[in-house]
């Protein structure tokens, strides 16, 4: 993946991270999405929050069908729920579509394909069962994969590619993140126009 000013003071010339433990930083918005400062990563989380910038991927196969990941057991937030495709934060002062790109590729080995804005979601969502609470300006993409996936087994438990009616089937009977439907829903206007009506989005 090509290297950007923000992601290149995260990594050493051999693309690791600096140092054994380095901490990654968020960046925080106000209620507009400005950004306002900094945090680490798991203290933007504790309790109650602090509004930080986050994004969200649906990515969907040629036959309109929504990749879903089930989150690694080892992470240390939402572990072994399934989820939209690919979610995280960008670095400070990375753009948001080149943050939900490189995530994409890190995590699934795959880079997407036509990705394009799906608008954005301010949300609130604790997590009862870590404690922690996402208090996120989420911005949405969507857009299509089209080449085999590689997952990392350290990020991503397991994939399913899903119609809409296997995925109201699915997450009736299986645990999902607590953001999933915020986002799912907010992103639905764009998830139609890709997907069009045959979708069932």
């Amino acid at each position: 993946m090509p290297t950007t000013p923000a992601t290149a003071t995260h990594s050493s010339p051999d693309g690791t991270p600096d140092g054994a433990a380095p901490a990654i930083m968020l960046e925080l918005v106000d209620e507009n999405g400005s950004t306002i400062g900094t945090a680490e990563k798991l203290s933007a989380h504790l309790a109650p929050g602090q509004l930080h910038r986050a994004f969200s991927v649906f990515l969907f196969d040629e036959e309109g069908r929504m990749l879903l990941q089930r989150r690694a057991l080892g992470k240390y937030h939402s572990p072994g729920v399934w989820s939209n495709t690919c979610c995280g934060h960008p670095y400070p002062g990375e753009a948001p579509f080149a943050a939900a790109a490189r995530r994409v590729h890190e995590e699934l080995g795959v880079s997407p394909s036509l990705m394009a804005e799906a608008g954005t979601v301010r949300y609130n969502h604790p997590d009862p069962a870590s404690g922690l609470v996402e208090q996120e300006y989420n911005h949405l993409f969507v857009g299509m994969v089209q080449a085999p996936l590689r997952p990392d087994p350290e990020e991503v438990e397991e994939t399913a590619f899903v119609t809409a009616q296997e995925l109201a089937e699915r997450h009736a009977s299986a645990p999902f993140s607590a953001w999933f439907m915020t986002v799912l829903d907010a992103a639905r206007p764009a998830v139609k126009e890709l997907t069009g009506a045959a979708g069932g989005w």
